[in-house]
């Protein structure tokens, strides 16, 4: 019996380096544009939680309005001002750790405050993920 299954596996043929090293190489290219796409979609996810993080600070900062004859707390005190109302009394970040810009009164058009996220990079402009996220120009986001 131990015979037998001697003979079997002497049979057995193994697979080359060459042909190892191919399928090496299809599974890094397949990971690499799954890698892609996955960072693509958590951007935009990122985007999407801070577009919703400011309708929640514009809740809040209606809260605090109500409670101080409608108005909003001044650029210079800032959200911090407003704390209170935030759950846990913190205000949050966007979705990649930024503070938001907040103006009061605002400076585009004729609005009582204006929240900023500056995006991915942090600085003011950019495009696609890296744009600034305005509370008065939500639906103007690029996909």
């Amino acid at each position: 019996m131990n015979r037998n299954r001697s003979f079997a596996l002497a049979n057995v043929r193994g697979m080359t380096l060459v042909e190892i090293m191919v399928v090496i190489a299809i599974i890094g290219s397949l990971t690499a544009v799954l890698a892609v796409g996955l960072m693509n979609n958590l951007q935009g996810g990122y985007q999407s939680t801070t577009v919703l993080q400011i309708g929640t600070i514009e809740q809040n900062l209606q809260l605090y309005a109500a409670k101080h004859k409608g108005k909003y707390p001044t650029t210079s005190e800032g959200l911090a001002r407003a704390k209170k109302y935030f759950k846990d009394s913190e205000v949050p970040n966007d979705a990649w750790g930024n503070e938001f810009l907040y103006f009061s009164p605002g400076t585009n058009g004729d609005h009582d405050y204006e929240l900023i996220s500056l995006g991915r990079d942090g600085k003011e402009g950019g495009d696609s993920y890296d744009q600034d996220i305005k509370s008065w120009a939500l639906d103007e986001l690029e996909d």
